[in-house]
């Protein structure tokens, strides 16, 4: 074995002949004095079937490696510096362009954290994967097309002969996410590398998406490099982990005892931040407080156009008649899949989207307000979205962007902006002096805490929290949701709380209402909900959570089965409403 894992000899070589050989990998950055090592050291040997996953906070060097294993170190800009990259006997670092190009995406494939910039977004999703098939298979336009057509329909995408014609920017994130999977998944390679797979799918379909690839593994034996930072993942996928941290190795071997006796510091620290199900069953709801919001029957649709003059021949029932209330200085959290209406619910109540039915924010109908009276609304709901780099203007100072809704809202001279500012940094625990620094210049956890303490600048009653500590670490997401936790506390702010990450949602929240097609199917305490569910979507969604125990591994994944039932419906049909029953103590589950 190589250096870094001599330092950790618990870690096993694999029992068969390795696939993929990694020994002292070294990937530095500058020249002469200046070269610094991202990755130093690195060396790890994957067998054909073998789940490999290589764990540690953003900036560690996991998705570096992966992309110099691929090739795909961008230019000018890191190198591999030392070492040895092996694809059984062929050293792939002295391979040339061309000859990386026949490997990558047929013997060695990789799924990529951000589907968005690696799909090309002027050609269809069909287009794409019948391209990357027809360039690695002698096979006819038709058996092409075929083939991209049984990829989507295998990772479960719904109408999958329809999605072949649409384009990127017409799905939703986790869906192009499953694009990306089922392109990698079509060419059969030898290697497949997975960088955050899972990061944007909901827990039902990551469960199914965990299954596939490791049926992958059972009937072609395909090696699989998996990168993330869920650890329940790594205790339900991997037989060997690698924890890196600055470019290291610290800590390797096979995942049980790893998980059970682990002997780094760094490696306690992270498998501590792990949030689980059933820590937050003993939080108590507050005592009862006078609603901040007030939502009741809001439905939300969406036009579908068609035809030679873009008339609208139906409409998507995204949200279908929901009711319920966010009181002050509570939790109410919002869960369910992709597509559920989570996301366009916090849009209408924020004012984003148009909406039918009543809404009070703060004693007022929004609905009936006008447009001062809904600018001045607007101090009382604001926004944390999922990616922070993406709600900050790249251009601007962050000590400027956080002001700018004072100065929006007219509040405060400058001076006093500056000094409310300079508070609001401190709280969320940043500097006074990084005011003056840009986005680009902060870690990913660095900038959410930028964008809540944007949030908080206006004072107001309820925050929209939008998949806010999804993209985390999870040691990152423990330090966030502490701070959330603590400004609610002080401030008496409400939470609406949106996430696909059921333990995290447990550890939050007061309330949980569970979302599917756009109606809510069970609502309650977090107690009542996670632990005694009632409705047979909400018990699917908690028995896909993965355990972050590879002790209690379960014994297989849910199979892929039908397609999602379609929110459309045809023009002028009312929203189908859902009737809550109360089963007990507020305990609200729709029948079936």
């Amino acid at each position: 074995m190589g250096q870094a894992l001599q330092r950790q000899p618990s870690v096993p070589a694999p029992s068969r002949a390795s696939v993929l050989s990694v020994r002292d990998l070294t990937i530095s950055i500058g020249e002469g004095a200046r070269r610094r090592a991202l990755v130093e050291d690195l060396s790890f040997d994957i067998a054909p079937g073998e789940t490999l996953c290589i764990a540690g906070e953003s900036g560690s060097g996991k998705s570096l490696t992966s992309l110099a294993i691929m090739g795909l170190l961008p230019k000018p800009g890191p190198v591999v510096s030392a070492g040895s990259i092996r694809l059984y006997d062929e050293e792939l670092t002295a391979f040339s362009e061309s000859r990386m190009r026949g490997v990558r995406g047929d013997r060695i494939a990789m799924i990529f954290q951000e589907p968005m910039t690696s799909l090309n977004p002027v050609l269809t999703v069909g287009r794409q994967l019948i391209e990357a098939i027809e360039a690695h298979r002698d096979v006819s336009a038709a058996q092409a097309r075929q083939l991209a057509l049984e990829a989507l329909k295998a990772v479960r995408i719904p109408e999958a002969e329809r999605r072949m014609g649409q384009h990127p920017h017409q799905l939703s994130g986790g869906m192009r996410q499953r694009v990306m999977i089922a392109m990698a998944l079509a060419l059969e390679p030898d290697v497949l590398i997975a960088d955050e797979p899972t990061t944007a799918l909901d827990v039902t379909i990551q469960a199914q998406v965990l299954g596939i690839l490791k049926e992958i593994q059972e009937t072609r034996g395909t090696a699989l490099i998996l990168i993330t930072h869920d650890m329940g993942v790594v205790a339900e996928m991997a037989d060997r982990v690698i924890v890196m941290r600055q470019g290291r190795a610290v800590e390797g071997g096979a995942v049980v005892p790893l998980f059970q006796a682990p002997r780094e510091d760094y490696t306690k620290a992270l498998l501590a931040a792990v949030p689980r199900m059933g820590d937050g069953r003993g939080r108590k709801a507050p005592s009862a407080a006078e609603p901040v919001a007030e939502i009741r029957d809001l439905a939300v649709r969406f036009p579908l156009k068609g035809g030679l003059f873009g008339r609208t021949v139906a409409e998507v029932h995204a949200v279908a008649g929901i009711t319920f209330d966010v009181p002050a200085g509570a939790t109410l959290s919002l869960v369910g899949e992709s597509g559920c209406g989570k996301s366009t619910t916090a849009k209408a109540i924020a004012g984003l989207v148009p909406y039918e039915g009543q809404l009070r924010v703060a004693g007022r109908a929004a609905q009936d307000l006008t447009v001062p009276e809904r600018k001045a609304l607007r101090r009382d709901v604001q926004m944390i979205f999922q990616d922070p780099f993406a709600s900050l203007d790249p251009r601007c100072r962050v000590g400027d962007l956080v002001a700018e809704p004072l100065a929006i809202h007219g509040i405060g001279t400058p001076r006093e902006r500056e000094e409310r500012v300079a508070a609001l940094f401190e709280r969320v625990g940043l500097q006074t002096d990084a005011m003056r620094r840009y986005p680009h210049q902060f870690s990913g956890g660095q900038r959410q805490r930028i964008c809540i303490a944007r949030a908080l600048a206006l004072r107001p009653k309820l925050i929209i929290a939008d998949e806010s500590v999804s993209a985390l670490d999870v040691s990152v997401q423990k330090r966030v949701l502490e701070l959330l936790k603590e400004l609610q506390g002080e401030f008496g702010i409400a939470y609406l709380f949106i996430s696909h990450d059921m333990a995290v949602v447990e550890n939050i929240s007061d309330r949980v209402a569970v979302m599917y097609l756009g109606q809510i199917v069970e609502m309650g305490t977090g107690a009542q909900v996670f632990g005694n569910p009632r409705h047979p979507y909400t018990q699917r969604l908690i028995e896909a959570v993965p355990v972050p125990d590879p002790s209690r591994r379960r014994a297989g994944f849910p199979r892929l089965v039908g397609d999602i039932p379609s929110a459309v419906r045809p023009v002028g049909d009312p929203p189908v409403r859902q009737r809550l029953e109360d089963v007990g103590e507020g305990h609200l589950v729709a029948s079936q």
